[in-house]
């Protein structure tokens, strides 16, 4: 199958997909692919590869690539902050189902991957997916790519129109660190959908409206998140993020 990514740059889906777990930087609301754990490891990184990546003032997604095999190596996604209403994520497709594949350059130039702009939330948070619009709900998705462990690109028409990550949880982690191999805890899932409420809510405009319920109930996932004893990994990732927003509206 060839995709389309950005008007004519396109990619063929091949038989390996990488084998790197994504992390989900909770803070930054971002997922990363890729093996770099510094700063000056990424940039080494991304002068070693091509594909599209962030410059001055311009933050697209990113995917890059090895120069001679044309493979793709890691790959960088925003998480938008726009979520869609309950009735549009629950028109997410089910079907078909993710085909494990990498992606080959048709050319070996840089292009520009655009962010998703819509975040549908699977009940329970068992699946975040990351649309281009809503308008690709009003058709069926072609292919589901697994391109890494539980992400998979998702294509309409032959076009990627979004992507999704599976179990999003699991890979919850801070900086450049790895995402702890060990399950989630149950107390984890719940502090972790509590999270996505605060930010992708009206319970954000409240906070910064300084509404006092707001304030309480930020006030209260900061002290669950620190007296949590188990998964300390997963929620200290989630705490950075809680701790700045108590700090700057508290």
């Amino acid at each position: 199958m060839r995709l389309t990514i950005d008007g004519d740059w396109t990619a063929t889906v091949t038989g390996e997909p990488l084998t790197i777990a994504p992390g989900f930087v909770f803070r930054d609301f971002r997922v990363r692919i890729a093996t770099y754990t510094d700063v000056k490891e990424r940039e080494r990184f991304q002068l070693d590869t091509f594909g599209s990546q962030d410059w001055l003032w311009d933050t697209p997604d990113d995917f890059r690539f090895d120069p001679a095999s044309r493979e793709l190596v890691g790959a960088e996604f925003h998480v938008p902050s726009e979520v869609a209403d309950a009735e549009d994520s629950v028109r997410v497709a089910a079907t078909p189902a993710v085909r494990p594949g990498g992606l080959r350059a048709d050319e070996a130039r840089d292009f520009r991957l655009e962010v998703t702009t819509e975040l549908c939330r699977a009940p329970g948070d068992t699946v975040l997916t990351c649309l281009r619009d809503l308008d690709v709900l009003d058709g069926p998705l072609e292919a589901r790519i697994g391109i890494a462990p539980d992400v998979a690109l998702l294509v309409q028409h032959g076009t990627v129109v979004g992507w999704s990550l599976t179990d999003p949880v699991r890979y919850l982690t801070s900086g450049f660190a790895a995402p702890d191999p060990a399950p989630p805890s149950p107390a984890t899932r719940l502090l972790f959908t509590q999270c996505l409420d605060l930010i992708t809510t009206s319970l954000l405009d409240e906070m910064r409206d300084r509404n006092p319920v707001a304030l309480t109930r930020l006030r209260a996932l900061d002290r669950a998140l620190r007296s949590q004893r188990e998964d300390r990994h997963r929620a200290d990732a989630l705490l950075a993020l809680v701790a700045e927003l108590l700090e700057d509206y508290g």
